[in-house]
């Protein structure tokens, strides 16, 4: 009689290549999170914009832009504002806006404004921690003559789409930067409210710079505006700060 061979062992059942495939995108997500993260805590690179303290000698004084503007409405001139002006201005009177309308409710140790081709970037510094941390908002400035010759200004709370090919939406269009991460507009509902705070704090300044002036250019380091009629000039309701 034969001899019978004992039974094999029960083997193992090998992983699906979907189980595999599921993991392999769930550490690549934990990966990309845990990056986005290290970005988020890097404040980025301020060293390029004018108007910044240096450290070694204190800042000069600047002119008073409220007036300046005013004065450039009232006596219908055109007016160039710097990046340096702007954000030595910035420095000289955050401390009085926390103290008035920020109240206790938003400590910034200071905001920053880069003026770039076509828009600008917003930027806040606060230390948490020990730890400095930025978060910015680009806007730019849109215009057009409507049906009754009037020209009509639009504020985007963007700064142009991540790739050039895709139609700008929400999901696609830069928002800001948390850190040194740009993120996408949608993005911006988490801190919109710090710069509301700020817009509000700034009111003046804002109404005289965007809905008084008639033509309105971002160029590099510089904020050209031209109170000069051309039929009047409105802010598009819902679409500023």
């Amino acid at each position: 009689m034969a001899e019978e061979k004992p039974p094999l062992p029960p083997t193992k059942p090998k992983g699906s290549c979907l189980g595999k495939l599921m993991a392999l995108f769930s550490f690549g997500g934990v990966a990309g999170l845990g990056v986005a993260v290290f970005f988020i805590t890097q404040p980025q690179d301020l060293s390029d914009i004018k108007g910044r303290p240096s450290g070694l000698t204190p800042p000069p004084k600047t002119r008073d832009l409220r007036a300046v503007l005013q004065n450039s409405v009232d006596r219908n001139y055109p007016l160039t504002l710097t990046e340096e002006e702007v954000n030595l201005y910035l420095r000289q009177t955050l401390v009085a806006k926390q103290g008035g309308v920020l109240g206790s409710k938003v400590s910034l140790d200071a905001v920053s404004v880069r003026i770039e081709e076509g828009r600008a970037e917003i930027i806040t510094e606060r230390t948490i921690a020990g730890r400095p941390l930025t978060l910015s908002m680009y806007v730019r400035v849109e215009q057009h003559i409507d049906v009754h010759g009037k020209t009509r200004t639009m504020i985007a709370r963007e700064g142009g789409p991540f790739f050039p090919q895709v139609e700008r939406t929400e999901k696609f269009a830069k928002g800001g930067r948390f850190g040194k991460l740009v993120v996408p507009q949608g993005f911006l509902l988490l801190v919109m409210p710090q710069f509301e705070k700020l817009a509000k704090a700034y009111e003046k300044e804002l109404h005289l710079g965007f809905e008084e002036m008639s033509r309105i250019r971002l160029e590099k380091g510089k904020l050209v505006l031209d109170p000069r009629a051309d039929g009047g000039s409105s802010v598009i309701p819902g679409e500023s700060f």
